[in-house]
């Protein structure tokens, strides 16, 4: 929930940014009349639109679970994600219909010095900024800031090529650059688009996170306890800013209630030390059955039925499956 929040109150910052920025970029079309800078602020409102929407997001995203959301509202924020990459694509097209057009019916150009300064710095801007935002997505595991953040560095880009094509324009006075840079930008938009659009698409669907996976297994097998035999069936869940894990996790068959939620008790705190309160953790116990002894580690065991033959190194593959881990003959 903190998390939450806090994404939030950075989104709400960056939405102000974005908006500021936005009148620049129009202030410098309006100078130069050139239709890569037009088009720009027409991708650039995209920016504006999406960054309300990732701002409602947020907000419905921090707030806290209900009967009718158990598992909280942080989904939504896929949504958020799928509406900006959708109108980063959308908006690609219609900046390629004005190169397009441009080019059948150019038109004058004037203050070139002025766009090119303008542009420039709302480059610098957008990529200072969105290097921010998608460094707190990343940490706090909100997709709608990492698409934010993306969205404005890709911009970034754009208005490197734009700024580029300018000072060309500028010193060979060939017009017909304007289109091109604009054609070129708005294919790259399409790409970033399509990125976050798939990436919004893979949350929806619960896709598996192997990024995430190879992190718990790395976390988890170096604190491995002897009365961990085996774990397996482990499984994300991805709800805006908070990850819902669970897993099975084999123990001696004999050990009471209370030695068996210790045993989880000290799985969640490695958990909880690595990725912190944003993770949700379920664990079921299993106990262990004959031919777990071979897997085994434990040495004193009272109820051992064959000699230990080695442990089987957690991975990806064998703690993503939902059988008991085993030796095959």
């Amino acid at each position: 929930m903190y998390k939450s929040k806090e994404n939030f109150e950075i989104q709400k910052k960056l939405t102000v940014i974005i908006v500021f920025l936005f009148l620049i970029k129009l202030t410098a079309w309006y100078y130069t009349n050139s239709v890569a800078i037009l088009t720009d602020t027409l991708e650039y409102t995209i920016n504006v639109i999406s960054g309300f929407i990732g701002l409602y997001s947020l907000y419905l995203s921090a707030k806290p679970k209900d009967k009718n959301h158990p598992y909280g509202h942080g989904k939504v924020e896929f949504l958020s994600a799928t509406i900006e990459g959708t109108l980063m694509i959308v908006s690609s097209f219609v900046i390629l219909y004005e190169a397009i057009n441009n080019l059948k019916h150019p038109h004058e150009l004037k203050q070139l010095d002025y766009g090119i300064f303008l542009v420039g710095l709302t480059g610098i801007i957008n990529y200072a900024v969105g290097h921010f935002s998608i460094k707190n997505g990343k940490k706090n595991n909100s997709l709608a800031l990492i698409a934010t953040g993306k969205h404005m560095q890709s911009d970034t880009y754009a208005s490197l090529g734009i700024v580029i094509g300018l000072l060309l324009i500028y010193f060979t006075h060939y017009t017909w650059i304007d289109s091109v840079v604009a054609f070129i930008f708005a294919l790259i938009i399409i790409v970033s688009g399509y990125k976050i659009l798939r990436s919004s698409i893979a949350g929806i669907m619960d896709e598996a996170d192997d990024e995430l996976l190879e992190k718990m297994v790395g976390y988890c097998q170096a604190k491995r306890r002897e009365n961990w035999i085996d774990l397996h069936n482990l499984r994300f869940i991805k709800y805006g800013g908070t990850l819902h894990l669970d897993c099975h996790l084999t123990i001696p068959w004999y050990f009471n209630i209370h030695e068996g939620h210790l045993e989880v008790d000290e799985l969640e705190k490695i958990v909880k030390n690595n990725f912190g309160d944003s993770v949700e953790l379920m664990v079921h116990t299993d106990g262990c059955l004959d031919f777990s002894c071979k897997i085994c580690s434990k040495k004193e065991c009272p109820m051992r039925k064959h000699e230990f033959v080695k442990t089987i190194e957690w991975t990806i593959e064998n703690i993503s499956l939902d059988n008991k881990h085993r030796i095959e003959k």
